[in-house]
């Protein structure tokens, strides 16, 4: 591809366009292939490796870049890289069909992937294979979102799961153990309690020391009370990320 600017052209390979549509207007950037996906889904943190021009334009294979008027009259900003970073989150990435087919199949894949690592079958504590998580996912009839990140959407494929049943299914649980002086272990026992799922182990000691079964997403709250209620004094200890019985799954 050729861009064609003022008294100069500049020849971009391997390129990738993001589209987005704002106030009446489309605008386009110019980026790296495979690069765009890496943004979204975090493994890429540099701005600089996935643009291939830092500039926002109207059309990029004829070189028409977009005016100052344009940029602050769709985006109430003349920051650049602000604008960069909106197209690039929410806009459209231009790709052939046989290519949005092959990376719409990978995601599809990553999802299923995420999700059997994350969860188990409640009933045997054992985890699920990509190839059922991938069934199920079938069954609810999902479609995958380029423009978002395969952890964003595994996380709604689990809520999806679990609303509707479709299979038995639930987020593995995280092993912690928690450590805080007596005084206060006395003290906030009770709400620390309500926030677990299971207590394996109880040592009522100098220090009163839990090791504990935990939804993921109950560690930041059980870290935010520890922090609060014993002025730092509390510890926090991540055991094991996903508690689950060896094997997978079967039918």
């Amino acid at each position: 591809m050729v861009i064609v600017q003022p008294n100069n052209q500049i020849k971009l390979t391997n390129v990738s366009i993001v589209r987005y549509r704002k106030g009446g207007k489309r605008f386009e950037i110019a980026c790296y292939k495979n690069k765009v996906m890496e943004w979204r889904s975090g493994v890429e943190k540099d701005l600089g490796e996935v643009m291939q021009i830092d500039n926002v334009f109207l059309n990029v294979s004829k070189g028409q870049a977009a005016n100052k008027d344009d940029l602050m009259k769709c985006f109430k900003t003349e920051d650049r890289n602000a604008i960069i970073l909106e197209i690039l989150k929410k806009g459209e990435l231009q790709v052939g069909e046989k290519e949005r087919s092959s990376m719409l199949e990978g995601m599809y894949r990553d999802i299923a992937t995420t999700v059997a690592e994350k969860c188990v079958n409640p009933e045997t504590k054992r985890p699920y294979t990509v190839t059922m998580i991938e069934k199920a996912m079938a069954d609810l009839h999902l479609s995958v979102n380029p423009s978002r990140s395969a952890k964003s959407q595994a996380l709604d494929v689990i809520k999806q799961l679990l609303e509707k049943k479709t299979i038995p299914i639930a987020r593995a649980q995280m092993r912690i153990r928690i450590v805080v002086p007596s005084k206060d272990g006395k003290r906030i026992k009770d709400k620390l309690m309500a926030m677990i799922a299971s207590k394996e182990d109880e040592d009522l000691d100098e220090n009163y020391e839990w090791t504990c079964l935990i939804d993921p997403g109950q560690f930041r709250p059980i870290n935010e009370l520890l922090q609060s209620e014993t002025k730092g004094k509390g510890q926090l200890e991540m055991l094991s990320l996903t508690e689950t019985k060896q094997g997978d799954e079967i039918f």
